[in-house]
């Protein structure tokens, strides 16, 4: 099932996706509420009431009053417009290890003992269109090419055998970065925060784990839970510049659920992504090209840059860098010393 949440009159409409045509859930089903928040909220008592419609849908058959609505037609919003917190991962270790042999240090080994996340701005979270940017962003602008999983009900303790039980459905995320801000507050050991929490991009849609059963593949090995053999690729201006596969995680997000859960209860909206894929992001790329050439010119996004972003059964989430109308910069007011 794909699921999505579009604006209808000034407010988020969750609908159920079938052919190219939108079908808002309370017109399918009287029982299913008409937002993610609450779906999610109710998900065990609503989730085979919205599969039953869906397969309604894909035989041809329109449940209740429901009338398809062309997806081209609405704005869309992220899938989950309201999470209730946003965490992100760092589960590709080619990326891992590709960064840190650019910045000429050794891999680190911990990344093979446990894994980590951050914590991110929930209330930045946005989905397709236009992203709006300080003119500190645009200091080494970049995005992020990841995979992102909603929680749907809530937990604690959990082990990473059970999870997967906890994941309501997948989406692309763009973590979007603005890397000086980033680079230099991470000076001082602490961060990410100013330059990841402008804008994280989710969507275009939810995809439950159900869609995606063909895709399964096994875990890497000494590793636990489902994992899917899902293309990755990251455009910029139709020039594609990104390609991995969502089966090279090496933690899988039933791992990082299990840490994220640990003396902690997770809840209904709470979103975790993957973190970057391997070749997911300018740094990256740039630091591979500078090591091999040292002449190689540096890219980072500009205003009126396009970022396309594809995972194989997830869509196609798509963003446009628009520039703030100011100059105010929070790095110009650094103090010197």
């Amino acid at each position: 099932m794909k699921l999505v949440s579009y604006l209808r009159e000034e407010t988020d409409q969750l609908a159920i996706l079938v052919d190219g045509l939108l079908y808002n859930t309370q017109e399918l089903h009287p029982d299913l509420p008409n937002n993610m928040g609450m779906f999610l909220m109710m998900w065990e008592d609503v989730i085979d009431i919205a599969k039953q419609a869906d397969a309604s849908l894909k035989a041809g058959k329109h449940p209740g009053n429901a009338h398809g609505v062309p997806v081209e037609s609405v704005q869309l919003l992220s899938p989950v417009p309201f999470p209730t917190s946003c965490r992100d991962g760092y589960a590709f270790r080619q990326h891992v290890a590709a960064a840190r042999r650019n910045r000429k240090v050794e891999m680190i080994p911990e990344f093979d003992q446990y894994p980590i996340f951050y914590f991110t701005n929930h209330n930045a979270i946005q989905g397709p269109g236009d992203i709006h940017c300080m003119p500190d962003h645009f200091e080494k602008l970049d995005f992020e090419l990841e995979a992102a999983i909603v929680i749907c009900k809530a937990g604690r303790n959990i082990s990473a055998a059970e999870a997967d039980d906890y994941i309501g459905g997948y989406m692309i995320m763009n973590d979007m970065s603005a890397r000086t801000l980033q680079m230099e507050e991470m000076k001082l050991n602490l961060g990410p925060a100013k330059g990841k929490d402008f804008s994280t991009v989710i969507g275009p849609m939810l995809v439950t784990p159900d869609e995606l059963e063909t895709f399964l593949i096994p875990a890497k090995p000494g590793h636990t839970g489902n994992n899917y053999n899902l293309k990755m690729t990251c455009k910029v201006n139709g020039i594609q510049v990104s390609e991995g596969n969502m089966g090279d995680m090496d933690w899988t997000f039933a791992e990082i659920v299990e840490r994220c859960a640990y003396g902690v209860n997770i809840l209904p909206g709470d979103v975790i992504g993957s973190g970057t894929v391997g070749t997911g992001c300018f740094l990256e790329l740039n630091g591979t090209g500078k090591l091999n050439d040292p002449n190689y010119t540096e890219q980072w996004l500009q205003p009126g840059d396009v970022v396309e972003m594809e995972i194989e059964g997830l869509g196609t989430l798509s963003n446009k860098i628009v520039k703030e109308d100011t100059d105010f910069s929070i790095l110009a007011l650094k103090k010197n010393v």
